[in-house]
């Protein structure tokens, strides 16, 4: 039975797998999209989920809980003016995993980790190039 297990440890010490969170976390919120192993994806989606909902109330304290747990503060300001908002009806489901091949030198089973709403920002980017 698989009790008392509330994560994958993923071969890590506690620093270095929090440390390894951190940056995907950041980098998902960075490129809306990233390309991982699937057991790092299911590990980072957990993290993720819970930015997210705590970003739906911007407050000083929820601002203070994900500067805490993302490096950079220009994503933590994208987290709360840009990604939440889209997802403020939404109860969950911010994320998806996308299964992709496995990797040709260890066959590891590779996902794609990405948010189910995009930015605007990322819309009008698309929207220039087709008009050029």
């Amino acid at each position: 039975m698989k009790h008392k297990f509330g994560f994958n440890a993923l071969s890590r010490n506690r620093a270095e797998r929090a440390a390894l969170i951190r940056n995907m976390v950041t980098s998902l919120f960075r490129y809306e999209r990233i390309e991982t192993t699937k057991a790092k994806a299911k590990e980072v989606q957990r993290a993720a989920e819970k930015l997210i909902t705590r970003g739906k109330t911007d407050s000083v304290h929820n601002r203070r809980i994900a500067s805490a747990r993302l490096y950079d503060e220009a994503v933590v300001n994208k987290l709360f003016t840009e990604i939440a908002p889209l997802f403020q009806e939404v109860h969950g489901g911010y994320t998806r995993i996308v299964k992709t091949s496995s990797r040709f030198n260890d066959s590891a089973e590779m996902a794609i980790l990405e948010l189910t709403k995009k930015t605007e920002k990322k819309a009008k980017k698309d929207e220039k190039k087709e008009s050029n």
